[in-house]
Formats: C-alpha cells, sequence, structure tokens
C-alpha cells in the first residue's frame, strides 16, 4: 500500500505563491488518484483537487479553480499543487491523498498524510 507524506506548507501573504509536495512510497504510485483536501480551524475537511493516474485530468473546488493547479510526475512518485495568488481564506492544514478515483469525496481514499500547514497573512 503507498504511503504519503506532504512537504511545502508555510506562511505566505496574501497575493503571494506556494508549491505543495505530495512524496509517495512504493512502486504502485501510478495506480492511485490523488487527491488534495485542507481544514481550517473548526471547520470540516474539504476537497480542494483531485488528479487521475496519469495526470491527464484534473479536478478542483470552485474556491480555488484559476489560483491552484495539481500535477504530478510519476516518474518521481510526486504529486504536487502549486498555489496562486493566496487569500487568507486558504489557510489551512493541507492532506495529501491517495485512492482510485480522483473524487471530492474523502471517502475515496484510503492513504493520507499527516499534512502540512498553509497559513496566509493579510
Amino acid at each position: 500500500q503507498v504511503q504519503v507524506v506532504e512537504s511545502g506548507g508555510g506562511l505566505v501573504q496574501a497575493g503571494g505563491s506556494l508549491r505543495l509536495s505530495c512524496a509517495a512510497s512504493g512502486r504502485t504510485f501510478s495506480y492511485y488518484a490523488m487527491g488534495w483536501f485542507r481544514q481550517a480551524p473548526g471547520k470540516e475537511r474539504e476537497f480542494v483537487a483531485g488528479i487521475s493516474r496519469s495526470g491527464d485530468s484534473t479536478y478542483y473546488a470552485d474556491a480555488v479553480k484559476g489560483r491552484f493547479t495539481a500535477s504530478r510526475v510519476n516518474a518521481k512518485n510526486t504529486v504536487y499543487l502549486q498555489m496562486n495568488s493566496l487569500k487568507p481564506e486558504d489557510t489551512a492544514v493541507y492532506y495529501c491523498a491517495a485512492g482510485f478515483s480522483p473524487t471530492d469525496r474523502g471517502s475515496s481514499y484510503a492513504t493520507w498524510g499527516q499534512g502540512t500547514q498553509v497559513t496566509v497573512s493579510s
């Protein structure tokens, strides 16, 4: 079973950019669709983006569409989330997850990382 570890979070000013990375273990990374979710304090976890096994198809929450871009490099067992034009409301812990379909439902993903904190100051 694949395991995933996120990195790249940090503190950034509004309007800035960050790129999150999610490194996966195992030789079967390309078998998995990947998703990004986030959870802000006091709020439920929410879907951010999903990417298909090949990377040809991506899906985004309306709140991040046009600002965030998910991509993957299967040869490196890594998926990325490029976040531009960040807003204070993007502040959350961001989680990477591996599953068999890049849906917006958390139940579609079997493996989750520990999360990385993103803080956007106004």
